[in-house]
């Protein structure tokens, strides 16, 4: 006769400290989001999965959420999926219920999405690339927290080195004999140069409930915050569309991320105000060896009275 092992996980610590988040990282998995009349999209996703651990208790039962893990997201792949938020949400809730000893479990997940896109000038197909983000926490007695959201790349120029440019250009064409009224004109019609940086933009939305954000118009917003799109295919009339775009419209990090608030508020304007919104912009300097950062992180009640003046 066998004798039973001992469940060490549940004895008490030497060092009687609660930990906020335990749990498992770097777990692949296929997974299916469903559209309507097209083909499911199938992702490779990364996940993380964590619950809070008390102080009397030494570990987690770590088999026991890979086991949750499994479950849910094997379920996911063979019933595809309209919000991979929600199922995040629905494997946050099942570890929950399957450990007695947590009040916490939080579910993240990140994925490589490829998007159908067309050259903005030549009109060519093309495909890009954004990452996906997605995360959920159940909390024991509150409604599950859901998030959703999205990294894009893009391009940016920076309007301090642009004005300089534009200065040195005043004073030779003055110099040249051009009058004011056309150099004003010549400079309004032909942007000048100016510094450029590859830029991140990331931009998530959280909520409680089922508030239907679109992914791909969260996309479309963080690629619309920077200078320009930027595009894998460009034949010439695309580079010369892109860098005209770009430093028509030239940007600091922070400009991006006001820019991000402002198109939250116009494309999501049914989102409870207690929606959390985070915007971040990472810039990827051209002549600094250093990088350029700016964030926010928001309610959506709060950001909109800002962005309305209120």
């Amino acid at each position: 006769m066998s004798k039973q092992l001992p469940d060490v996980q549940a004895t008490e610590p030497e060092v009687a400290v609660g930990l906020s988040q335990v749990g498992v990282t770097g777990v692949e998995k296929l997974v299916k989001i469903a559209r309507e009349d097209k083909r499911p999209i199938v992702l490779t996703a990364e996940f993380e999965v964590y619950v809070d651990l008390p102080q009397g208790r030494k570990g987690i039962d770590m088999s026991r959420n890979m086991e949750v893990i499994d479950e849910t997201l094997e379920d996911a792949v063979s019933e595809p999926v309209y919000r991979v938020e929600e199922m995040c949400g629905e494997t946050a809730e099942r570890l929950l219920e399957k450990h007695e000893y947590t009040t916490t479990a939080t579910v993240e997940m990140e994925a490589e999405l490829m998007i159908q896109d067309e050259t903005p000038a030549s009109g060519l197909p093309t495909q890009g690339t954004v990452d996906i983000v997605a995360s959920a926490t159940a909390e024991e007695g509150e409604p599950t927290r859901e998030e959703i959201g999205a990294r894009v790349v893009g391009m940016t120029v920076c309007p301090c080195s642009q004005q300089m440019m534009s200065q040195t250009a005043r004073e030779k064409l003055a110099d040249l004999g051009v009058g004011e009224d056309d150099v004003r004109e010549f400079l309004q019609e032909v942007p000048q140069a100016g510094h450029s940086q590859r830029g991140h933009a990331t931009l998530t939305i959280e909520t409680s409930g089922d508030p239907d954000v679109d992914l791909m118009d969260v996309v479309d917003v963080a690629r619309d915050s920077m200078s320009a799109r930027i595009y894998n295919l460009a034949k010439r009339p695309d580079e010369d569309h892109m860098t005209y775009a770009a430093h028509a419209n030239a940007k600091f990090v922070e400009d991006c991320v006001r820019s991000m608030a402002e198109g939250v508020v116009a494309e999501f304007d049914h989102l409870d105000d207690d929606a959390v919104v985070t915007m971040k912009q990472s810039n990827d300097e051209s002549i600094h060896q250093h990088n350029a950062h700016a964030e926010r992180v928001a309610e959506f009640g709060a950001l909109e009275q800002e962005v309305n003046g209120e």
